[in-house]
């Protein structure tokens, strides 16, 4: 595991979208593994700036986002896909076609989640997976649990994870409490993973995630057994 300290989220930003710039000019052809949330904001920001600048061409690129909620439609602004297409994919030079989120309003959410691992599958893997890191431990929505869930799943959310993501809806009545996510699996078989982290009340569980036991209790704990990891994270 390579940890790494910054003073910053900007800096945190910025090394995070040097890691994903560098995986794309090694590979034009790279699948990334994307994540959501207030954590990639500012790595998609300088994503984009360096885009615009002609230093990284994401043209060849295909992604895949780990997760959505459920009921969700594509064009609802608290969907992960909305986020997407307006975060980062409106804003860097990306086929549109070949960026994938899982469809939150499928009929047999089972079966999206089967459709969805055999695509990565199909895509040859994911070359480098982004992560953000919840209060829990959680990693895409996958909650603590008596087990790791291999595959992508149906996923009843927790009141905690709920409580933290009302900030970004009118009302905490309006979270959908349940959400299709990618699995421990697709995860861990990513060639490379970037976690990212910001703020004091992150601090707990990154330490809980890095440097104590892994659990399914805390999802995150998984990735100490990954080859290549590198996890950033600040303070402030």
């Amino acid at each position: 595991m390579n940890y790494i300290e910054v003073s910053s989220y900007d800096e945190l930003s910025r090394k995070a979208a040097n890691i994903i710039a560098a995986q794309v000019i090694m590979k034009p052809c790279s699948v990334l593994g994307l994540a959501t949330g207030s954590s990639p904001l500012g790595t998609y920001e300088k994503l984009a700036k360096l885009c615009k600048a002609g230093d990284v061409d994401f043209s060849a690129v295909t992604s895949v986002n780990l997760d959505e909620y459920v009921g969700l439609s594509p064009d609802n602004e608290q969907s992960y896909r909305y986020f997407m297409d307006k975060n980062l994919f409106s804003k860097i030079n990306i086929d549109r076609s070949k960026t994938y989120v899982p469809d939150g309003c499928a009929a047999d959410i089972k079966a999206e989640g089967e459709r969805y691992d055999a695509l990565i599958e199909k895509l040859g893997g994911i070359d480098i997976q982004l992560l953000g890191i919840g209060h829990d431990g959680h990693i895409g929505f996958n909650e603590p649990d008596e087990f790791f869930t291999k595959e992508t799943h149906l996923v009843s959310l927790d009141p905690s994870t709920i409580e933290a993501n009302a900030r970004f809806f009118a009302s905490k009545d309006e979270v959908p409490t349940k959400a299709i996510t990618m699995g421990i699996m697709s995860i861990m078989q990513a060639k490379k993973v970037l976690l990212i982290a910001n703020g004091k009340n992150k601090k707990d569980i990154v330490e809980k995630s890095f440097f104590g036991p892994i659990t399914p209790k805390i999802p995150a704990s998984v990735l100490q057994l990954h080859p290549d990891l590198t996890v950033i994270y600040c303070e402030n």
